[in-house]
């Protein structure tokens, strides 16, 4: 395995839209304590804090990043709100973030041009008074919403992220909910694990009007009960790639893949794992989506500060840069900037 720790940075001129990163501070809450080497308890010991100033430093790495899309990770809530309306906080919380980029003090760089925040879809037609809500906190820049649907039988799969009911996507107050995001002009981001891609197939089946992205190319599992199987699902993940795809109202996020669900080779390796290797392990599903979607509904996405268990952020856009290398300069152009600025309409020069 070759190793790195610092890279020089392939292709610095080339202009890239990082359409999924997360901000938060929870340093004030109880210490976590980590029940294993895949818990997701990891990245807050690693990164208790990932404000303006830690996203800046790493899109000050060497990439030439020109604007970021922030997604919902729980954070900021409104403590004084209803359970059903505290998510309005996070809107705030970022838009505020986005509005110290939008000054030009720290540069050209547009911090969080896209929010997509979180709303507890399956309330129903209730959820529209959170939906008004998050669009009038940053009318300019609210997107969407990602409403996370991870769930696995086995309590070790799902331990590294709070736990979920299975077929989320598929309950009809869920979908009363989702139904409301089409006609106020709202995205939706997807996560579930590669065994649920059924779930969400019927889903986008049952909304084409509704733009959906599929975050972390579908999350192939490698940990608790699929620890070694990654190869023998990889057809079966495939085949549920490829479905989605047929439905021109879905796109996909190139990346995650430095999450412990994975377990790849490369998660929390020591030293860190070079760029050459990651883009290696990664390539087989990265090559897969980006056939299935096209450049234009394929997407690289950072996932930062959660990928920092396995490497950098200067060392993750080079490796898929090396992803990227047979592509025409128009196709990468499609995967690192235009697909983002298209789904999250997103207007900045290149």
């Amino acid at each position: 395995m070759t190793v790195i720790e610092k890279e020089i940075v392939l292709e610095p001129d080339r202009p890239i839209i990082d359409p999924h990163h997360h901000l938060w501070d929870w340093r004030a809450r109880e210490p976590h304590k980590p029940a294993s080497r895949y818990s997701y308890d990891n990245v807050l010991h690693r990164t208790p804090r990932y404000l303006a100033e830690e996203l800046l430093a790493d899109l000050n790495s060497g990439h030439d990043i020109r604007a970021t899309v922030h997604l919902e990770c729980g954070s900021m809530y409104r403590r004084l709100a209803s359970t059903e309306m505290a998510p309005i906080g996070e809107t705030e919380f970022v838009n505020g973030v986005a509005a110290m980029g939008a000054s030009g003090v720290y540069g050209d760089r547009q911090l969080c041009a896209g929010i997509v925040g979180y709303a507890d879809l399956s309330v129903g037609d209730r959820v529209a008074a959170l939906l008004e809500a998050h669009m009038m906190a940053s009318a300019e820049r609210f997107r969407g919403i990602r409403q996370s649907a991870a769930y696995d039988v086995d309590p070790e799969v799902i331990e590294p992220s709070p736990p979920r009911h299975s077929g989320l996507y598929c309950d009809a107050q869920f979908r009363a909910g989702f139904r409301r995001l089409a006609p106020l002009n709202l995205t939706f981001d997807a996560w579930l694990l590669e065994p649920q891609l059924p779930d969400l197939i019927d889903l986008v089946r049952a909304f084409p009007d509704t733009m959906i992205c599929l975050d972390h190319a579908g999350t192939p599992l490698g940990i608790g009960s699929y620890s070694g199987r990654r190869a023998e699902r990889f057809s079966t993940w495939r085949t549920s790639i490829e479905t989605l795809a047929k439905c021109p109202n879905v796109y996909v996020k190139l990346g995650g893949l430095g999450m412990p669900y994975s377990a790849f080779p490369s998660f929390m390796a020591h030293p860190r794992t070079s760029s050459v290797q990651l883009a290696e392990e990664w390539r087989p599903y990265i090559e897969v989506c980006i056939e299935a979607f096209s450049p234009a509904r394929a997407m690289f996405e950072s996932n930062f500060p959660v990928d920092v268990l396995t490497c950098s952020y200067a060392t993750l856009w080079n490796a898929f840069k090396r992803l990227a290398e047979p592509y025409t300069d128009t196709e990468k152009h499609e995967l690192f900037f235009a697909t983002a600025a298209r789904f999250y309409r997103i207007q900045i020069d290149h």
